[in-house]
């Protein structure tokens, strides 16, 4: 089986409400997530994608949802969660909210559901995802 994967980055801030260390308060990262797809076969130009395909619509996905910006935990108990929102809404830039912990895991998770919602009409399935959180951690979401 051949695949193909693309690397995206982006910055964005978050905390871990609950967290029992440092996590719980307000920090940014570098993100970055290893996207990899399998095809039903080649194209004329013996392609899966092209990896500019993937960058343009996922990585845009990225720039105009997660880059800049929070990834928060819906009814995060602290107040300065909705202050957040409000200041990044005044400069254009969304809050995105998460049903649950914005964890490595989670994000991850959310993520590869949101690739191959945009990927899969490309006649592509995403079967792995790797978001790096740091430079040394890193969660992995694999299809069943």
């Amino acid at each position: 089986m051949l695949s193909v994967t693309r690397r995206l980055e982006w910055d964005a801030i978050h905390r871990i409400p609950g967290h029992e260390g440092p996590c719980a308060a307000w920090h940014g990262h570098r993100y970055a997530a290893e996207v990899t797809c399998v095809g039903e076969g080649l194209d004329d130009k013996g392609r899966i994608i092209d990896f500019g395909c993937i960058k343009e619509v996922l990585g845009g996905w990225l720039d105009d949802r997660w880059d800049h910006t929070a990834i928060l935990m819906r009814d995060d108990p602290d107040q300065t969660a909705e202050a957040i929102a409000a200041a990044n809404a005044s400069r254009g830039r969304p809050v995105y909210w998460l049903d649950g912990p914005p964890t490595a895991e989670n994000i991850a998770s959310e993520l590869a559901r949101v690739a191959q919602e945009l990927l899969g009409p490309f006649s592509i399935e995403v079967i792995r995802l790797r978001l790096w959180e740091t430079p040394n951690c890193s969660a992995e979401w694999v299809r069943e």
